[in-house]
Protein backbone atom coordinates (compact mmCIF):
# COMPACT_ATOMS: atom_id res chain seq x y z
CA UNK A 1 0.00 0.00 0.00
CA UNK A 2 1.15 3.02 -1.00
CA UNK A 3 0.67 6.33 0.91
CA UNK A 4 0.27 8.42 -2.09
CA UNK A 5 -3.39 6.21 -2.67
CA UNK A 6 -3.88 8.02 0.38
CA UNK A 7 -6.40 11.64 0.98
CA UNK A 8 -3.99 14.17 1.24
CA UNK A 9 -4.43 15.18 4.83
CA UNK A 10 -3.85 11.36 6.10
CA UNK A 11 -0.96 10.98 4.08
CA UNK A 12 1.03 14.31 4.84
CA UNK A 13 0.16 13.12 8.93
CA UNK A 14 0.55 9.36 8.52
CA UNK A 15 -1.92 9.26 10.92
CA UNK A 16 -5.69 7.36 10.88
CA UNK A 17 -8.74 9.38 10.53
CA UNK A 18 -12.03 7.67 11.21
CA UNK A 19 -14.35 10.34 9.67
CA UNK A 20 -12.19 9.53 6.23
CA UNK A 21 -13.89 7.09 4.43
CA UNK A 22 -10.89 4.86 2.94
CA UNK A 23 -10.51 1.02 2.12
CA UNK A 24 -9.50 -2.03 4.39
CA UNK A 25 -5.81 -1.69 3.51
CA UNK A 26 -5.65 2.14 3.79
CA UNK A 27 -7.34 1.93 7.33
CA UNK A 28 -4.83 -0.94 8.30
CA UNK A 29 -1.87 0.76 6.65
CA UNK A 30 -2.64 3.60 8.59
CA UNK A 31 -2.93 2.41 12.28
CA UNK A 32 0.04 -0.04 11.26
CA UNK A 33 1.93 3.60 10.73
CA UNK A 34 0.98 4.61 14.46
CA UNK A 35 3.84 1.77 15.58
CA UNK A 36 5.80 3.52 18.35
CA UNK A 37 9.37 4.29 17.25
CA UNK A 38 12.12 2.34 19.58
CA UNK A 39 12.89 5.48 21.28
CA UNK A 40 9.09 5.56 22.43
CA UNK A 41 9.54 2.10 23.45
CA UNK A 42 12.49 2.94 25.48
CA UNK A 43 10.63 4.91 27.42
CA UNK A 44 7.98 3.14 28.14
CA UNK A 45 9.21 -0.17 28.89
CA UNK A 46 12.86 -1.05 27.45
CA UNK A 47 14.53 1.49 29.99
CA UNK A 48 12.09 2.12 32.27
CA UNK A 49 12.83 0.75 35.61
CA UNK A 50 10.92 1.02 39.15
CA UNK A 51 12.70 3.48 41.11
CA UNK A 52 14.34 2.30 45.16
CA UNK A 53 14.80 6.30 45.49
CA UNK A 54 14.37 9.53 44.02
CA UNK A 55 15.86 12.96 43.50
CA UNK A 56 15.33 16.01 45.46
CA UNK A 57 12.95 17.72 42.51
CA UNK A 58 9.31 18.28 42.42
CA UNK A 59 6.68 17.05 40.32
CA UNK A 60 4.93 19.65 38.90
CA UNK A 61 0.78 19.47 39.23
CA UNK A 62 0.31 19.94 35.72
CA UNK A 63 2.36 17.07 34.72
CA UNK A 64 0.14 14.73 37.14
CA UNK A 65 -2.89 16.13 35.74
CA UNK A 66 -1.50 15.29 31.85
CA UNK A 67 -1.18 11.41 33.25
CA UNK A 68 -4.69 11.29 34.61
CA UNK A 69 -5.76 12.76 31.59
CA UNK A 70 -4.19 10.12 29.50
CA UNK A 71 -4.84 7.46 31.55
CA UNK A 72 -8.94 7.93 31.41
CA UNK A 73 -8.51 7.52 27.68
CA UNK A 74 -7.73 3.65 27.85
CA UNK A 75 -11.08 1.51 28.43
CA UNK A 76 -12.97 0.05 31.31
CA UNK A 77 -16.10 -1.89 31.28
CA UNK A 78 -18.87 -0.33 29.85
CA UNK A 79 -16.54 3.13 30.56
CA UNK A 80 -17.65 2.58 34.63
CA UNK A 81 -14.11 4.72 34.76
CA UNK A 82 -14.26 3.62 39.21
CA UNK A 83 -10.82 4.85 39.57
CA UNK A 84 -10.19 7.56 42.31
CA UNK A 85 -6.50 8.90 43.29
CA UNK A 86 -4.72 11.46 45.94
CA UNK A 87 -1.68 12.62 45.48
CA UNK A 88 -0.21 12.97 48.57
CA UNK A 89 2.19 15.85 48.95
CA UNK A 90 2.73 17.47 52.12
CA UNK A 91 4.86 16.56 54.63
CA UNK A 92 1.65 16.51 56.91
CA UNK A 93 -0.44 14.06 54.70
CA UNK A 94 2.69 11.78 54.49
CA UNK A 95 2.76 11.82 58.06
CA UNK A 96 -0.83 10.25 57.88
CA UNK A 97 0.49 7.64 55.06
CA UNK A 98 4.00 6.36 57.67
CA UNK A 99 1.37 4.15 59.84
CA UNK A 100 0.11 2.06 56.95
CA UNK A 101 3.52 1.40 55.78
CA UNK A 102 5.79 -1.76 55.83
CA UNK A 103 8.57 -1.18 57.20
CA UNK A 104 11.07 -1.58 53.96
CA UNK A 105 8.68 0.95 51.94
CA UNK A 106 8.92 3.74 54.35
CA UNK A 107 11.56 5.75 53.47
CA UNK A 108 11.52 6.02 49.73
CA UNK A 109 8.11 7.06 50.16
CA UNK A 110 8.89 9.71 52.52
CA UNK A 111 11.89 11.05 50.23
CA UNK A 112 9.48 10.69 46.99
CA UNK A 113 8.11 13.74 45.52
CA UNK A 114 4.46 12.84 45.32
CA UNK A 115 2.89 9.97 46.44
CA UNK A 116 -0.62 8.37 44.65
CA UNK A 117 -3.22 6.63 46.64
CA UNK A 118 -4.86 4.55 44.10
CA UNK A 119 -8.56 3.97 45.23
CA UNK A 120 -11.67 2.91 43.66
CA UNK A 121 -14.81 4.15 43.92
CA UNK A 122 -17.43 1.56 45.35
CA UNK A 123 -19.78 3.76 43.96
CA UNK A 124 -18.87 4.11 40.55
CA UNK A 125 -22.29 3.02 39.17
CA UNK A 126 -23.87 6.44 39.89
CA UNK A 127 -22.12 7.97 37.03
CA UNK A 128 -22.69 6.03 34.51
CA UNK A 129 -25.40 8.81 33.13
CA UNK A 130 -22.31 10.81 32.39
CA UNK A 131 -19.47 8.44 31.35
CA UNK A 132 -22.22 6.26 28.93
CA UNK A 133 -25.01 8.95 28.29
CA UNK A 134 -27.05 6.50 25.89
CA UNK A 135 -27.15 3.59 28.31
CA UNK A 136 -26.38 5.27 31.54
CA UNK A 137 -29.84 4.81 33.43
CA UNK A 138 -29.65 1.39 32.75
CA UNK A 139 -26.18 0.52 33.54
CA UNK A 140 -26.69 2.50 37.06
CA UNK A 141 -29.79 0.46 37.69
CA UNK A 142 -28.12 -2.99 37.09
CA UNK A 143 -25.11 -2.17 38.75
CA UNK A 144 -27.42 -0.38 41.83
CA UNK A 145 -28.97 -3.87 41.92
CA UNK A 146 -26.18 -6.26 42.38
CA UNK A 147 -24.46 -7.00 45.40
CA UNK A 148 -21.69 -5.11 47.24
CA UNK A 149 -19.27 -8.20 46.47
CA UNK A 150 -20.18 -8.04 43.01
CA UNK A 151 -19.98 -4.55 42.85
CA UNK A 152 -16.84 -3.61 44.02
CA UNK A 153 -15.40 -6.50 42.31
CA UNK A 154 -16.37 -4.64 39.27
CA UNK A 155 -15.13 -1.34 40.39
CA UNK A 156 -11.63 -2.88 41.84
CA UNK A 157 -10.66 -4.90 38.61
CA UNK A 158 -11.30 -2.00 36.53
CA UNK A 159 -9.49 0.80 38.77
CA UNK A 160 -6.01 -1.77 39.09
CA UNK A 161 -7.00 -1.34 34.67
CA UNK A 162 -6.96 2.25 35.17
CA UNK A 163 -3.86 1.94 37.22
CA UNK A 164 -1.61 0.31 35.22
CA UNK A 165 -2.63 2.88 32.16
CA UNK A 166 -1.82 5.69 34.94
CA UNK A 167 1.93 3.89 35.23
CA UNK A 168 2.15 4.05 31.41
CA UNK A 169 0.99 8.22 31.01
CA UNK A 170 3.64 8.84 33.76
CA UNK A 171 6.37 7.39 32.13
CA UNK A 172 5.51 8.60 28.89
CA UNK A 173 5.48 11.99 30.26
CA UNK A 174 9.62 11.55 31.41
CA UNK A 175 8.53 10.35 35.35
CA UNK A 176 9.39 7.62 37.06
CA UNK A 177 6.63 5.10 38.77
CA UNK A 178 7.21 2.87 42.19
CA UNK A 179 3.63 0.68 42.73
CA UNK A 180 3.32 -0.44 45.77
CA UNK A 181 0.96 -3.02 47.84
CA UNK A 182 3.39 -3.28 51.22
CA UNK A 183 1.14 -0.94 53.04
CA UNK A 184 -2.13 -1.62 55.29
CA UNK A 185 -5.30 -0.58 53.13
CA UNK A 186 -7.10 -0.21 56.42
CA UNK A 187 -4.83 2.43 58.05
CA UNK A 188 -5.21 4.37 54.45
CA UNK A 189 -9.09 4.48 54.73
CA UNK A 190 -9.05 5.20 57.70
CA UNK A 191 -7.16 8.45 57.47
CA UNK A 192 -7.86 9.46 53.53
CA UNK A 193 -11.57 7.90 53.01
CA UNK A 194 -13.58 7.99 56.40
CA UNK A 195 -17.27 8.14 54.55
CA UNK A 196 -16.12 4.75 53.14
CA UNK A 197 -17.30 5.28 49.51
CA UNK A 198 -13.78 5.08 48.12
CA UNK A 199 -11.17 2.68 49.12
CA UNK A 200 -7.66 2.01 48.39
CA UNK A 201 -5.74 -0.37 46.35
CA UNK A 202 -1.96 0.57 45.63
CA UNK A 203 0.73 3.19 46.10
CA UNK A 204 2.43 4.71 43.76
CA UNK A 205 5.30 6.89 44.44
CA UNK A 206 6.11 9.23 41.93
CA UNK A 207 8.84 11.43 40.65
CA UNK A 208 12.36 11.42 38.96
CA UNK A 209 14.22 8.41 39.93
CA UNK A 210 17.69 8.16 42.21
CA UNK A 211 19.26 5.37 39.18
CA UNK A 212 22.35 4.99 41.68
CA UNK A 213 19.88 3.44 44.02
CA UNK A 214 18.37 0.71 41.31
CA UNK A 215 18.55 -3.01 41.22
CA UNK A 216 19.56 -5.54 38.68
CA UNK A 217 16.49 -5.70 36.40
CA UNK A 218 15.25 -9.13 37.36
CA UNK A 219 14.31 -11.65 35.29
CA UNK A 220 11.31 -12.21 33.14
CA UNK A 221 10.06 -14.86 31.17
CA UNK A 222 10.48 -16.17 27.55
CA UNK A 223 7.06 -15.77 25.32
CA UNK A 224 7.00 -19.26 24.72
CA UNK A 225 6.65 -19.86 28.60
CA UNK A 226 3.99 -18.43 29.15
CA UNK A 227 1.88 -17.67 26.01
CA UNK A 228 -0.09 -19.87 23.55
CA UNK A 229 -1.98 -19.48 20.77
CA UNK A 230 -5.29 -21.73 20.46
Amino acid sequence: MSIETLPAADAAGRIYDATVNLTKGQIVYLKAARELDEAALRTLFLEARTPNGFLDHPVDREMLARAVDLALLGPTSANGLPLRLVFVESAEAKEKLRPSLQAGNIEKTMAAPVTAIIATDLKFYEQFPRTFPDRGEMLKGTLAAMGPAAQREFAWDNAVLQMAYFIVALRSLGLDAGPMAGFDRKIVDEAFFPDGNWTSQYLINIGYGDDSKLFPRLPRFNFDEIARFA
